[in-house]
């Protein structure tokens, strides 16, 4: 897959563009199945019709340009997004940044200028509730009346529905600042992860307590879930993302989200203990899926305490880690 930031400068030849593309918009935070199936419904039109799919999506999220920091927080850093959409089979996606003066253009502008000026679209497909430009106007029924004129059709997806919920990016923010992380994972289809730099922190854990963590150093406006203890796999230097949900060679662990409030701490952050693992790791690119949640973050009486409670935290988080890993050798070895 191709990726752009700029709408005049696509990295496709004239021939690809000569008979148009089909396109579909959207912010895909989480790239959850919603998204998937949007997406996946865009590569079949195109090669359908014999011509490229594309993505476009906006850098940083348009909400947070429009409300700040009280935005809600992001499900995927834009690395992990692109690469989790270049697993789908899109010739290109154009991430387009998101600035005031992209938030006060016209849909209609938007249309001719970027969709079909730029991108010659042909067909666009969307989502069942997505609009976009100055007061959201470009919905399904604009694009409509405006591809008469100009010459494309449009194909709206329906919502997609596990049970009685409608999958949505807000509907997975809800499950994990709860800490249902098991409710997270299937609504997005895989666990949820955060992936950032191990760095320094307070060498508590080891010097202290026994117990060394690995701190991550996130992008800004990461969501963590509830602050709690969770049974976590690691992955050290990870590989691009993949939509599955099978991890290789993941490290068991337990982690904490959380403020360290036995030792007076106030800074929200993720600390993670891999068990059965002693590197330097420092600097190093990890990731980090929520697994199961344990229990609550609590202030203990001292250190003697915190210790006996890790260390029932670390059996726990071993068991039901190894437990997911044995899932994932059964689906292996399945027929």
């Amino acid at each position: 897959m191709f990726l752009s930031t700029d709408p005049k400068t696509l990295p496709l030849s004239p021939q690809d563009l000569i008979r148009g593309t089909v396109l579909t918009l959207g912010n895909f935070d989480g790239v959850h199945p919603g998204h998937q199936a949007l997406i996946s419904r865009t590569v079949s039109l195109a090669r359908e019709k014999g011509v490229p799919s594309i993505a476009v999506t906006f850098d940083p999220h348009p909400v947070r340009v429009l409300k700040g920091d009280a935005a809600p927080a992001q499900l995927l850093t834009l690395q992990n997004k692109l690469e989790y959409l270049d697993d789908l089979g899109l010739d290109l996606t154009l991430t387009l940044p998101f600035t005031p003066a992209t938030a006060a253009m016209e849909a209609e502008d938007f249309v001719r200028v970027i969709l079909c000026e730029s991108l010659r679209a042909r067909c666009l497909v969307l989502g069942y509730d997505y609009a976009f430009g100055r007061g959201r106007r470009g919905n399904a029924s604009l694009l409509a009346d405006m591809g008469k004129e100009l010459g494309f059709g449009i194909e709206e997806t329906p919502a997609l529905r596990l049970g009685k919920k409608i999958v949505s990016s807000t509907l997975v923010r809800e499950a994990l600042l709860a800490g249902k992380v098991r409710e997270g994972a299937f609504l997005l289809g895989r666990h949820y992860f955060v992936q950032g730099t191990v760095e320094s922190g307070e060498r508590r854990g080891g010097s202290l307590l026994g117990f060394p963590t690995a701190n991550l150093r996130l992008e800004e406006n990461i969501l963590l879930p509830k602050k709690g203890v969770y049974a976590v796999l690691a992955e050290i230097n990870p590989s691009p993302a993949a939509l599955g949900n099978t991890f290789v060679n993941a490290i068991k662990g337990v982690a904490n989200v959380g403020t360290n409030p036995t030792f007076g701490g106030n800074a929200l952050r993720l600390e993670t203990h891999l068990l059965d693992f002693d590197a330097d790791i420092y600097g190093s690119p990890m990731r980090v899926h929520f697994i199961e949640r344990l229990r609550d973050e609590r202030k203990f009486p001292g250190a003697d305490e915190l210790l006996r409670q890790i260390r029932l935290d670390a059996v726990k988080a071993g068991k039901i880690a190894s437990s997911r890993l044995d899932a994932d050798k059964g689906q292996e070895n399945s027929c």
